[in-house]
């Protein structure tokens, strides 16, 4: 068992920029490509990720403390930490169990493919560590560790149910062909697909708003590199920074909004040769069946709207963070809601508008599950020593992933124990939001195709 876990360790700890070409490569030459197109592939690939941590590290590194000084001015004090994705992901690596979900997200992915329950081959195992992470929460509220995998599987199964529906959508914003994102983030669209549908019946909302209309109507205000400059320029402000320090802000957002859509040409270039050869190789050996590559979610970063829409929402949370009763989680390394703004763009189609309002409608619900869970993440740190938390202190993620579905079935899980929570409620609405959203990609999925023969 320990030379299994070490191996497992080993092969993860690589790193998607190199874990997730390796597989690429070997997928490459599954399907007969030639190895230098496989190998050139899967290098380009690695490039792209590589440079797409960069860039966003790069506006990380810039607009944290800008959200830093912003928080300060207000004098408020909160007793929760935000670790960010960073902390959570070196706890849930901790837990003495981790290695197993990694075999169990094989052989989940592999008896759906197999009975022809999916389409979508998941080579992002690098983040097997959400999966993990929901195991862990389910233990921290249950202290059944069965219940915990149970939940885990659960979630990899809707990954994959979305993944397929997504995936027209994802190809018609990515320009990449055979790809999508079987991402645990993605979930969240379930619970945000009612009130999408709301938003689209109000007069105003339900006019299809993305980059390109507004710089149809806006001209070089809405270029990306001017976007960008103006956010900055008015985040650095509110920060009270002094002028060279917004004047910089300012210029480091627009080369971050800049960058991020040549960055993303990569995967483009990486991805489409392989997904035309395991497009003609399925074809071949089984009677034109469709397989899509399942990647992590920095595919659909080439967005400008994903980033507009997270960088607008940063003052927005942090004055929910303020005013909100009963969250009391400071906002830090996790300000930069990616948790949201990816299943937004989804869900929406890239209707920057309806994002920014879905944004506003549910900040809220990360902030409160955040707070909700920190208990179980500051114990977990305890136990673990894998994060110092400071007597006194909780650690939590200010904008957890897909944080609905994990409250809900960690809180319906109690059950085990004999115990009736509200989330037994909750977990069958769910999943009748997940069979409408289901549904409304579907529909989606045949309009865009409709839409590509007419073309």
């Amino acid at each position: 068992m320990d030379v299994i876990q070490s191996i497992v360790q080993y092969v993860l700890d690589l790193g998607a920029p190199v874990f997730v070409p390796l597989i690429m490569i070997l997928v490459g030459l599954s399907v007969r490509m030639k190895f230098k197109e496989a190998l050139s592939a899967g290098v380009i690939l690695g490039v792209a990720f590589t440079g797409m941590t960069i860039v966003i590290g790069f506006m990380l590194d810039n607009l944290t403390p800008a959200a830093q000084g912003l928080v300060e001015r207000t004098g408020i004090e909160l007793n929760i930490i935000d670790g960010g994705w960073t902390s959570l992901a070196t706890l849930a690596w901790a837990w003495p169990l981790a290695f197993l979900m990694f075999p169990l997200q094989l052989v989940v992915n592999g008896v759906m493919l197999i009975t022809n329950k999916t389409q979508t081959l998941n080579v992002d195992l690098w983040n097997i560590w959400g999966k993990i992470l929901t195991a862990v929460l389910v233990v921290a509220v249950t202290g059944n560790i069965y219940i915990a995998f149970v939940v885990a599987a659960i979630s990899m199964v809707v990954e994959l149910i979305l993944a397929d529906v997504n995936q027209k959508q994802i190809e018609n914003i990515t320009g990449i062909p055979g790809v999508t994102v079987p991402h645990g983030m993605l979930l969240f669209g379930v619970f945000l697909f009612p009130f999408n549908w709301l938003i689209s019946k109000i007069p105003g909302l339900d006019r299809h708003i993305d980059a390109d209309t507004l710089k149809d109507k806006l001209g070089i205000f809405a270029e990306n590199h001017i976007m960008g400059f103006i956010i900055g320029l008015l985040l650095g402000i509110a920060a009270g920074y002094s002028v060279p320090e917004t004047l910089t802000l300012a210029v480091s957002a627009a080369a971050a909004l800049t960058l991020f859509p040549m960055v993303a040409k990569l995967f483009m270039q990486a991805l489409s040769p392989l997904s035309e050869a395991i497009s003609e190789f399925m074809k071949k050996k089984f009677s034109n069946r469709q397989i899509h590559i399942g990647l992590d979610w920095p595919i659909l970063a080439g967005s400008s709207e994903v980033w507009v829409a997270m960088i607008l929402m940063v003052p927005i949370t942090l004055i929910y963070a303020i005013i909100l009763p009963g969250s009391n989680i400071l906002p830090f390394a996790g300000i930069i809601n990616i948790s949201l703004a990816v299943p937004a763009l989804i869900i929406t189609g890239g209707n920057l508008l309806r994002m920014l309002v879905l944004g506003v409608v549910t900040t809220p619900v990360f902030l409160y599950i955040a707070t909700a869970f920190a208990p179980a993440i500051t114990q977990l740190a305890y136990d673990t020593g894998a994060v110092d938390v400071e007597s006194g202190q909780l650690l939590s993620w200010s904008t957890i992933e897909l944080p609905v579905f994990r409250y809900i079935f960690a809180d319906a899980a109690q059950i085990v124990n004999g115990q009736f929570s509200i989330g037994l409620i909750f977990v069958p609405i769910w999943f009748v939001c997940l069979v409408a959203y289901y549904k409304m990609m579907k529909k989606r999925t045949e309009q865009l195709e409709e839409a590509e023969e007419a073309a």
